[in-house]
């Protein structure tokens, strides 16, 4: 349509006294880089006398200017712009303006005139266009925080936004407020001149402590359109030593011969890697390292030592080393030869750091320390002498061997069947050799020998009585002993007249016990008689006492 035939229609309305109703301004968000859609009257139905809808808009110095003109006949709009709204305007079928490619620059006020047959109408609308920043990110943060003194945390900045964002720092999740002294916050704010666009930073200075240890700051970015927030790694916060541990490091009590190391540590982070070990009035430097090692360590060694740092020795921390040691002097030792009779005397010296506790053992089990004048064969065995503090223990022991003639302690004889065991028992060191009176080359034997005790069995079957004699003996003497033995054939046939008389003598009494009881039945029966024929001729025999008696006789035979 040609611009005069939409002006006709317009200047008609005007020459005949039709008012312009100028509505109040709306407005209304746009996203940069979207597509503007402007409603005409909040999308309200058009009048039904509508003759077109023109937009236009407020270019610079508030001079109008057209965009398009949209009839209800359905065709599409007719666009009047000639700047860069010609490719970016449109109109739908509720005769919305959509201006593609929002910027900045479309912030601007758009009108929608109604012209109808009857009535003029403008609805005025102004566009704001925001965008949200580009992106929020921290820079210049620092490796490390010094102790007290101001330092840069970091510069936080929200790029390419409008309205321009608004940045805030926090630690530990709570707001940080510059005081201008411990907590500094320096903002800045920059328009981009091609796209007018705003990019903002903020820059937290801060004076760290000991308790920002561990800290969390973070950067906050408030948007109409989005809010972010970035954390960072907590820092580490470096600070000077102030005091110094010195540690013995060991798993107990230190004993002499021990291994000890000194570790000495210091307050500072990060921690210091050198220091002076005062040893016994020396001082040594240890370089890259915290530990200093006493090897086998005595009791001289004992006193107190120190450490401090190798760039302040003021700065020192002590500790005292007790070591503990125990001695033990035992006379005689090892193995220790006498003669029964003769007299042991032991002599144990001990030295030690504490209060020590002394035991001794004889074969294992607990004894007295053993003090012996006149020694005998169950003397002798291995001594052991122990003592003990809360911490150490010591041994020392000796074998004493009591050496003598043999003894006879026993000899006896035992008859098992149809043989007799005779056992010689004897006491003696060095071993004793048994030897017997009669030929036991063919005889039955079995010998023991156990801590000077010997023991030696033959098994014999004498046809006569013997007497037999047991002698024992080894390099320092013998000693000798007989016993009696009697025949195995004699015992047997005395065992056998034995058992004959025994029979005969049994046989004896059996029979007077059958004569008794004979004799008793009969008394008996006559009693039992007599006192029937009574009772037949009704004649009373006798009295009750009188038939007691008879019973009794009669239970005594």
């Amino acid at each position: 349509m040609k611009p005069a035939a939409v002006l006709l229609p317009l200047l008609l309305l005007l020459s005949a006294g039709t008012p312009v109703h100028v509505r109040g301004t709306k407005s209304i968000i746009a996203l940069y880089g979207e597509t503007i859609v402007v409603p005409c009257n909040d999308g309200a139905t058009p009048p039904s006398d509508l003759m077109f809808i023109k937009w236009k808009y407020e270019k610079e110095g508030d001079s109008p200017g057209d965009l398009l003109i949209k009839h209800p006949n359905g065709g599409p709009a007719t666009v009047q712009a000639t700047d860069s709204y010609a490719r970016r305007v449109s109109s739908d079928d509720k005769y919305s303006l959509h201006i593609t490619q929002a910027s900045l620059k479309d912030q601007r006020i758009f009108t929608c005139m109604v012209v109808s047959g009857s009535n003029l109408e403008e609805y005025p609308v102004s566009v704001v266009v925001h965008k949200e920043p580009s992106s929020v990110e921290i820079m210049d943060k620092p490796q490390a925080l010094q102790k007290d003194k101001l330092a840069t945390v970091g510069t936080c900045v929200a790029t390419d936004a409008n309205p321009a964002a608004t940045v805030t720092w926090k630690k530990n999740g709570k707001p940080l407020v510059g005081d201008g002294k411990a907590v500094m916050i320096i903002p800045s704010l920059k328009l981009d001149p091609a796209t007018g666009l705003s990019t903002n930073s903020s820059t937290l200075q801060y004076v760290a402590t000991k308790d920002d240890v561990g800290a969390v700051f973070s950067c906050v970015s408030t948007h109409e359109q989005s809010n972010k927030e970035i954390s960072l790694e907590p820092f580490p916060v470096h600070y000077p030593s102030e005091t110094v541990t010195l540690q013995i490091m060991s798993n107990g009590p230190i004993k002499e011969g021990d291994n000890v190391t000194l570790k000495c540590l210091a307050d500072g982070n990060p921690p210091p890697s050198s220091f002076f070990f005062h040893v016994k009035g020396k001082k040594t430097l240890v370089e890259n390292s915290d530990t200093y090692t006493l090897n086998a360590i005595n009791r001289e060694a004992a006193g107190e030592y120190k450490c401090s740092l190798a760039d302040n020795e003021k700065v020192e921390a002590s500790q005292k080393i007790v070591v503990s040691y125990l001695d033990l002097s035992l006379s005689p030792t090892g193995r220790v030869v006498k003669t029964v009779g003769d007299a042991l005397s032991v002599k144990m010296e001990e030295n030690s750091s504490g209060s020590p506790r002394v035991s001794w053992t004889k074969n294992g089990k607990p004894v007295k320390k053993p003090e012996i004048r006149n020694l005998t064969f169950a003397d002798a065995g291995v001594y052991m002498c122990e003592v003990s503090t809360i911490h150490l223990t010591q041994r020392a022991s000796f074998e004493l061997v009591v050496e003598g003639k043999p003894v006879i302690t026993s000899l006896t004889k035992r008859r098992t069947g149809d043989v007799k065991v005779l056992t010689c028992e004897a006491e003696g060191v060095p071993e004793p050799i048994f030897q017997w009176s009669i030929n036991i080359t063919n005889v039955k034997q079995n010998s023991s020998y156990n801590n000077g005790k010997a023991i030696h069995k033959i098994t014999v079957v004498p046809t006569v009585n013997l007497t037999v004699t047991c002698i024992v003996s080894n390099k320092l003497g013998e000693d000798v002993r007989t016993i009696n033995v009697s025949s195995v054939i004699k015992e047997e046939n005395r065992n056998r007249e034995d058992s004959q008389d025994q029979t005969a003598l049994i046989v004896g009494i059996i029979l007077a016990l059958i004569i008794a009881a004979v004799v008793g039945g009969l008394g008996y029966w006559l009693y039992m008689k007599k006192r029937q024929g009574t009772w037949k001729t009704g004649e009373e025999v006798g009295t009750s006492e009188e038939s007691k008696k008879l019973e009794e006789t009669n239970h005594n035979v």
